[in-house]
């Protein structure tokens, strides 16, 4: 199995030892997982947490009238969870589905509490990380009430310049919280803009 790209994120925050490593590539499993399978559904417990080496996803939950309305999408690089489920074991409220053929590797809840214990010092790598996750959902729940839907579509083409070619437009229409056709009028007005 190949953690070299985990490996290299994880010493970006901050040089991991060897004995670290070690365990972590033993706790690692790679999973190789095709488009649309659901990594995780609805009322179930995130049993796992993944890094996305290869393709992308998203999370996703339904209304009461069985609309999808998809929450972040995750690409390469990324670390990926069930955020509610995972942290505190209980069935969760949303689904993530694999947007492209994927290679994640995975650990599970329990290896990485046991990781944590042996090695304090890889509680500032999940503390870091978890900054950064928490950071970047209390920008969405900010944009989502203040931002027009020209301005999150913008931003959302800022961070994830490659997600036209990647991903359905009523995924991303759904992501921004307008309508399909909503959509397409304002991807009209910024390429005549």
């Amino acid at each position: 199995m190949q953690i070299d790209h985990l490996l290299q994120t994880l010493n970006f925050i901050r040089p991991l030892s060897g004995r670290l490593q070690d365990r972590l590539g033993e706790c690692l499993r790679e999973e190789r997982l095709p488009k649309k399978h659901l990594l995780q559904r609805q009322g179930e417990t995130c049993r796992k947490i993944y890094f996305i080496a290869e393709g992308m996803a998203r999370a996703y939950y339904l209304t009461g009238k069985q609309k999808e309305c998809t929450t972040w999408f995750m690409r390469e690089g990324d670390v990926m969870i069930s955020v509610f489920s995972f942290f505190t074991q209980q069935p969760g409220e949303e689904n993530i589905e694999l947007l492209e053929d994927c290679r994640l590797q995975s650990i599970s809840w329990t290896q990485l509490q046991g990781i944590y214990a042996d090695f304090p010092e890889f509680n500032y790598h999940g503390r870091v990380l978890t900054e950064k996750y928490y950071i970047e959902s209390e920008h969405r729940a900010m944009l989502l009430r203040n931002a027009t839907a020209a301005e999150r579509y913008a931003l959302l083409l800022k961070t994830h310049p490659d997600i036209i070619r990647r991903v359905p437009l009523w995924m991303i229409a759904s992501h921004i919280n307008v309508s399909h056709e909503a959509l397409s009028r304002i991807r009209g007005q910024l390429s005549h803009g």
